[in-house]
């Protein structure tokens, strides 16, 4: 069940929501106690915003305290969103396919099943590009985080996943079922049951670099062997559904 505080602020909101979902740590399943929540959606700017000259806003972002709950929203406007869909962008993905659901809609359904013709091998590039970024930011702490480092592992699995099976898994507890790396219970449950904070014993980095080197490389030959076409099929669908959406904030 979704929490009331959460639902509170979606019905806040000045534009319809597409869908409203929850990413970040709940999402790939090592939340601490103390971890804020991330939401994340897309929302249908009315059409008398997007045709004149004073255009509704593309991007809302906001953060709300409710009853000591931090939530950080962002949602972005359903051409935009649709544009990133067509990209190389996992981070849509994930946030389209979470089943952490906040709001939902008929079209939420809709649109996940024209994205599933929007994933290609090319969404490699991505999860390779974020993990290789996410590795150089856990080098520069001091002293190393697990959070960091989970997020490396949990980028790079998710890649391997999506080009393995064409599908969305952003959850680092289900995907290492089937990778079974057994380092990741441990540093799981620390993150899990520690602050945000929680710090790594700097000696184990040159096994995890050699992990993080291990892991890019079966990144690297998922995509080489991936069925995943190289580019979207999801183009007219996606046109189709923005224009419906937009024609509906015409009606009386």
């Amino acid at each position: 069940m979704t929490d009331s505080r959460l639902s509170q602020v979606a019905g806040e909101q000045p534009y319809p929501l597409l869908f409203l979902t929850i990413s970040g740590a709940h999402l790939y399943g090592f939340p601490s106690a103390d971890s804020d929540y991330d939401l994340r959606g897309a929302h249908v700017l009315p059409a008398i915003e997007v045709l004149g000259l004073k255009t509704g806003r593309e991007t809302i972002e906001s953060l709300h305290t409710r009853e000591g709950l931090e939530i950080e929203l962002v949602t972005h406007d359903v051409l935009k969103f649709f544009g990133l869909l067509l990209k190389k962008n996992g981070y849509v993905l994930e946030q389209l396919f979470s089943p952490l659901v906040v709001h939902t809609t008929p079209e939420h359904d809709e649109l996940k099943a024209i994205a599933r013709q929007c994933i290609t091998r090319r969404h490699a590039h991505h999860y390779l590009g974020f993990a290789a970024n996410q590795w150089k930011l856990f080098l520069k702490e001091s002293p190393p985080r697990v959070k960091p480092l989970l997020y490396v592992y949990r980028v790079l699995l998710t890649g391997i996943h999506l080009m393995r099976t064409g599908e969305v898994e952003a959850n680092l507890l289900r995907l290492n079922e089937g990778f079974g790396l057994p380092f990741l219970t441990d540093l799981i449950a620390r993150k899990v049951a520690g602050p945000e904070q929680s710090a790594l014993d700097a000696a184990d980095i040159p096994f995890h670099q050699g992990e993080f080197e291990r892991l890019t490389r079966r990144l690297e030959e998922a995509y080489a062997a991936t069925a995943l076409p190289a580019n979207p099929a999801g183009r007219d669908a996606l046109h189709d559904l923005l224009v419906r959406l937009r024609l509906r904030s015409l009606s009386p």
